[in-house]
């Protein structure tokens, strides 16, 4: 527990030294390039912002087995504006005399960064909730019918009155061979190691959320065509 401990530790040592480094790389280039006062100091607020808001739902989209290109590329801006900020204060970069290119650069920055924004937040979001799979012919068991008991016979037959000779033992009746399930005529059968993939990604999805998965989302997940939808819900 205590190495657990240790180990926490040193990673949040670790990424609080590294954003406020960071944070005053974003806030002196900011300053070399004429945004003094607040506003040197909004300059690296926003990129972190956009940086954590690209991230998150980057890492939705991918759970839900959607494309995640815009929040990638969203990802990629705030990235490349923290690395510059950190290569440009690095002594590469005289702040007394930045070049005019590098002052229009960060004065674009807000707008950038607010389009970007409003493009994240206002997106379709993925459901929390998956519709619950329609149950096949596979998945749901024939209910047995109940025995039908002597008295309820038609013909109301006699029993047999037993002898006094036990006769010979009976032979033990022989053990049902179990037939397999069929599959249903719109499913086209898997291979055993796609249905363990398939099988392995419905539980992580009930572990994660409690509910079903949704064999539209699995077979997303797994690269197959929209035809083996009823493939993979028959062995959810």
């Amino acid at each position: 527990m205590r190495a657990h401990l240790a180990r926490v530790d040193a990673v949040i040592v670790q990424a609080v030294i590294a954003g406020a480094l960071s944070f005053s790389h974003l806030h002196d280039l900011a300053a070399a390039a004429g945004q003094d006062g607040w506003k040197a100091w909004a300059y690296p607020v926003s990129v972190d912002l956009l940086l954590v808001a690209a991230w998150r739902r980057m890492r939705q989209l991918q759970r839900a087995g959607q494309a995640a290109g815009g929040p990638r590329l969203w990802f990629l801006v705030a990235l490349a504006a923290s690395l510059g900020a950190n290569v440009a204060t690095a002594g590469l970069l005289d702040l007394d005399d930045v070049p005019a290119w590098l002052r229009v650069t960060v004065a674009g920055w807000p707008a950038v960064a607010f389009f970007g924004g409003t493009l994240l937040a206002h997106a379709p979001h993925a459901p929390e909730t998956p519709t619950a799979p329609v149950p096949s012919a596979v998945d749901t068991p024939a209910e047995p019918r109940p025995a039908q008991s002597a008295v309820d016979r038609p013909d109301r037959e006699a029993l047999p009155v037993p002898s006094a000779d036990p006769g010979p033992a009976p032979e033990p009746a022989a053990e049902p061979v179990a037939t397999p399930v069929p599959v249903s005529a719109s499913a086209v059968a898997l291979p055993p190691a796609l249905v363990d993939r398939v099988r392995a990604l419905a539980d992580e999805h009930r572990s994660a959320t409690g509910h079903p998965a949704d064999p539209d989302v699995v077979r997303a997940r797994l690269g197959l065509p929209p035809s083996m939808t009823a493939s993979v819900a028959a062995h959810l």
